[in-house]
């Protein structure tokens, strides 16, 4: 079965990948791939983002008494849960979805996205987010690289119909996957993702 890779590229596209290769999910904090909540910013009314049980992304790291980077790492794991919103959901029309992702990222999350739905396939399983680093930039500290690392070890593709699931990659390099990202606070005070690199199985996660 034909699995679409993570998303790739500085600009965030996405390609298709060998027929072992996985999918990956999105970014977070130690444990639910449930939406950040309006509590976790009151003054900012974000969309809620609803995923089935089998779905599931677990963020690790956060809780260091930085606000900003906080907020950085609340934003991106929105934007990782809202592209599998919209896998799920088979519509990339979701609130959460231009919500936190823009520019060159939201191009390619969308052309990633469709792959799933032209392959009639979706995911089933956990991705697990570590290793987040954060660099706040600019004078208005509104600018910001994240970088971290997803294991896909326990993800695999479902075929919509049959409701099959794909086997495991072999080598537990395959199912490791680095991301680089750039993200801009917009006059709304989110952090929106505008660019996304990631390549798989690379020596920085391990």
């Amino acid at each position: 079965m034909a699995a679409v890779l993570s998303l790739s590229a500085c600009g965030g596209g996405g390609e298709k990948s060998a027929e072992d290769d996985r999918i990956a999910g999105a970014d977070g904090s130690g444990s639910t791939s449930a939406a950040p909540g309006p509590s976790a910013s009151p003054e900012i009314k974000r969309p809620a983002i609803k995923l089935p049980k089998d779905m599931k992304n677990v963020f690790e790291g956060g809780g260091t008494g930085d606000p900003v980077v906080e907020a950085v790492l609340r934003d991106s794991e929105g934007r990782i849960n809202s592209l599998d919103e919209a896998i799920h959901t088979r519509s990339l029309e979701r609130p959460a979805f231009g919500f936190y992702n823009t520019g060159d990222a939201a191009r390619g999350a969308a052309v990633w996205v469709q792959g799933f739905y032209d392959d009639k396939i979706t995911w089933t399983g956990t991705v697990r987010y570590y290793d987040r680093k954060v660099t706040v930039e600019g004078r208005k500290k509104d600018k910001a690289t994240l970088s971290y690392c997803a294991d896909e070890s326990k993800a695999f593709n479902k075929e919509l119909k049959s409701g099959k699931v794909s086997d495991a990659v072999d080598g537990s390099g395959d199912s490791l996957v680095f991301y680089h990202t750039r993200l801009v606070k917009n006059d709304k005070g989110v952090w929106q993702t505008t660019d996304v690199y990631s390549k798989r199985g690379t020596s920085p996660c391990q």
